[in-house]
């Protein structure tokens, strides 16, 4: 499987939902950096379920245990190991669904490729509980990118068909991590929240757009074509599960618009060469501009609803329904942010140390 990302900062990615635990490592740390495990695991429980109605109800603490690459709380500069324990795994719900494929899952996909020797239960390596570890890489990279100046920020851009305030796409946004519900205008959030109870009340799902942002990147990181930001940025973010659309700036926007209106225009300040404008989203030929980097990611529905679907029955080779009765979210979207985040710092960690 290919669960391997990075050049200079390189994180592999380990374990299936329900087996006895998940985690990563992460290879090319630089050394004696401080890090701060409290805010490891707050950015941790940002993603961990029950803080949002809605989410699924199982419980998993993900305090990760620390294998190497950390001593007296700076990194050695040795690869980086860190393991979290499955401890609230209920296989029976998938059991008794184990030849229907699951639609809008990888069951039937990792059939084909795997033949029937992957473990298939609760999706196992392609489940979203894998993200746990991510997440964990992406909080030791945030730490790491603030000494260099970079913060990365996130809200909810929409759920369903309720957007909430977007991004100045110049300025510093507000930090809206620690809120309740992470939006910047709270009757926006009030109205997404009232989408994913109906949903759920349905047996239904639904979706939305996570948009993030990274100010203090400094210009001239990057590099053209393929190794352009947007690609590794996209490739990383690809990497999520739900993930199905990915734009920077003005986005598909841009589209719609005129030369004239699109283009940044540099003007010269006292702190020198600025752009009045931030449509490309601090991209530019694939190197950084210096303006903030500004992408929205757009997630599907959960795929796993309770509401009858049409799928195949393997056992007796016939089409057949199902319903899915596991625990699962009715909208991914509010726990996804810090994973966003996450990708977002693994990636630019990368681009900072290749220079």
């Amino acid at each position: 499987m290919s669960s391997m990302w990075g050049n200079k900062i390189k994180i592999s990615l380990f374990g299936e939902s329900h087996g006895a635990g998940i985690g990563v490592v992460i290879d090319g740390l630089p050394s004696g950096m401080d890090i701060d495990m409290d805010k490891v695991l707050a950015m941790m429980s940002r993603r961990a379920p029950g803080r949002y109605s809605g989410s699924t109800s199982r419980k998993e603490t993900d305090i990760p245990q620390v294998m190497s690459g950390l001593y007296h709380g700076k990194t050695t500069g040795t690869p980086l190991c860190a393991v979290i324990e499955n401890t609230d795994t209920r296989s029976s719900d998938y059991e008794k669904t184990a030849m229907k494929p699951r639609p809008g899952h990888a069951d039937l996909t990792g059939l084909a490729r795997y033949g029937g020797a992957n473990d298939p239960r609760g999706g196992g390596h392609f489940s979203a509980r894998i993200m746990a570890g991510f997440t964990f890489a992406g909080a030791i990279c945030r730490q790491i990118l603030e000494t260099k100046g970079v913060q990365i920020f996130s809200h909810i851009y929409s759920i369903s068909d309720v957007e909430d305030v977007p991004y100045n796409p110049i300025t510093i946004p507000e930090d809206v991590a620690s809120k309740s519900f992470p939006v910047l205008d709270e009757e926006k959030g009030r109205q997404m929240q009232e989408r994913i109870a109906e949903a759920s009340r349905q047996l239904d799902s639904i979706g939305g757009i996570v948009e993030c942002m990274a100010t203090g990147f400094p210009a001239g990181l990057g590099r053209p074509i393929f190794g352009n930001i947007e690609s590794r940025l996209s490739s990383i973010l690809y990497g999520i599960p739900a993930v199905k659309g990915v734009e920077f700036g003005s986005g598909f926007e841009a589209a719609r618009s005129c030369g004239s209106v699109n283009n940044d225009h540099p003007h010269f300040f006292d702190n020198g060469i600025r752009l009045l404008s931030n449509h490309a989203g601090g991209v530019e030929g694939g190197i950084s501009n210096g303006m903030p980097i500004l992408f929205r990611c757009a997630f599907k529905p959960t795929p796993s609803i309770a509401k009858a679907q049409d799928t195949v029955n393997l056992d007796e080779m016939k089409n057949d329904t199902i319903e899915i009765r596991g625990r699962h979210d009715a909208c991914v979207v509010p726990r996804a942010l810090p994973i966003v985040e996450a990708a977002a710092a693994i990636c630019l960690l990368d681009i900072f140390e290749e220079g």
